[in-house]
């Protein structure tokens, strides 16, 4: 399978605020089974945005790298069958 282009995060720790590096990602909510549709989210020109599935706010921070997050920990791996 390949990877994914657009970085994915997931909530797993139900964090409130993850920071990102990316402005266009893809939101899961939580690892299998609790995640939910996983949606494509545009800051656009904001540096915030909610999710409209599980609530989490993602922050963007220049400072990380497209596969880094604030806390750490929040990227989702897709994981091979």
């Amino acid at each position: 399978m390949a990877g994914h282009t657009i970085p994915h995060f997931q909530n797993d720790g139900g964090h409130r605020v993850i920071e990102i590096g990316v402005k266009e990602f893809m939101c899961t909510g939580a690892s299998a089974p609790f995640d939910h549709p996983h949606i494509f989210i545009d800051m656009g020109d904001d540096n915030e945005k909610v999710c409209s599935y599980c609530s989490t706010l993602y922050r963007y921070n220049p400072s990380l790298k497209a596969e880094q997050t604030n806390p750490a920990g929040c990227v989702y791996h897709v994981k091979a069958a």
